[in-house]
């Protein structure tokens, strides 16, 4: 008698539920030809492969959230005892000024250096990937010594943020910086970068931001550009598109998932900027949001911190929602 035709008794509930944690061949004949069993029993090979990383995420990453979680509604101040406190945290982070100025550079931040980086390397990349002369047999081609230019403007992502915080921080120096001294030789007094205004301070984080992660996108958007069929390329200027109607028409829809996964990722970068404000930057010219938290750490106030680290959390996830959602597009298959 074929398995398909074979009558078994289905089995309880309990003996299935045991079954399905045994080897398939020590699997009761009741519970093997059963329907539900021959479903599960095609998952169950990929949730064992995935229990260990999956329990290996919970413990190091998911923990420390709910831990952080319950800290900010307590006074804990490092020892052993943490009273609960409700949302005392929040009322006081919330009347806090400093708090809401250290926020106010961190959105400001997180709104421009996207913007910038994500341009620059969109417009760097296209260059690369299709902004040269045309060649003889090729629809597009980059410019010329497009392999060298990939490698420098990479080369910041294998530097150390400490390391180019102190160097950028050395040339933006009022007294002995490269850009005042160069300033200086042409009859120019170069104005304080980073202990003068706001804007001045500003500015030179979001050069040193920009700077430091374009050559990754450059890298990343250059990738993606380069999987795209050259026959599309080669329809469009047969169509007589132009370099700036090739970009905008077929370049950026067919990489749009590219850039908005970028997007995403270099706002979480700019909400961070913590090691590059702290070392670059003299500690009453400016804040953000990651170095007040460190400083609140730094007082033995670890459940306000928590606290403002929980906030900095929910940013982040309004901010990566935000740009899913607002970026979302019908995808473009080629």
């Amino acid at each position: 008698m074929s398995i398909e035709t074979r009558a078994v008794k289905p089995p309880n509930r309990l003996l299935f539920l045991l079954a399905v944690l045994l080897p398939p061949r020590f699997t009761p004949e009741r519970v093997r030809y059963d329907r539900r069993y021959r479903t599960l029993d095609k998952y169950r090979f990929i949730a064992g492969f995935l229990a260990i990383p999956l329990g290996f995420y919970v413990i190091f990453v998911i923990s420390p959230f709910i831990q952080a979680i319950f800290y900010s509604f307590t006074n804990w101040s490092g020892g052993s005892v943490a009273d609960f406190i409700g949302f005392d945290n929040y009322v006081k982070m919330w009347n806090d000024e400093r708090f809401w100025d250290s926020t106010t550079t961190s959105l400001t931040l997180l709104l421009i250096v996207p913007l910038i980086t994500l341009v620059l390397g969109m417009f760097f990349a296209y260059m690369i990937t299709a902004g040269g002369r045309h060649r003889k047999g090729q629809a597009i081609s980059g410019v010329a010594g497009s392999s060298v230019y990939k490698v420098v403007y990479f080369f910041p992502q294998v530097l150390s943020v400490a390391i180019i915080a102190v160097v950028w921080g050395r040339v933006f120096n009022t007294n002995s910086g490269l850009i005042n001294g160069g300033l200086d030789k042409i009859g120019i007094t170069g104005p304080a970068w980073l202990g003068g205004e706001y804007s001045l301070a500003l500015i030179a984080v979001l050069t040193v931001i920009s700077w430091s992660f374009v050559g990754f996108y450059v890298v990343l958007f250059s990738a993606a550009m380069g999987g795209i069929p050259k026959d599309i390329y080669e329809a469009a200027l047969l169509d007589g598109a132009g370099r700036g109607t090739t970009f905008f028409k077929v370049t950026l829809p067919l990489t749009w998932d590219t850039v908005r996964t970028g997007w995403i990722y270099m706002g979480i970068q700019a909400l961070d900027s913590f090691a590059i404000v702290l070392v670059m930057m003299p500690e009453h010219a400016l804040k953000v949001t990651p170095v007040f938290l460190y400083e609140r750490f730094r007082e033995g106030q670890y459940g306000y911190a928590t606290a403002i680290g929980v906030v900095l959390l929910l940013l982040s996830v309004a901010f990566s929602l935000t740009v899913m959602r607002v970026g979302n597009r019908d995808r473009i298959e080629y």
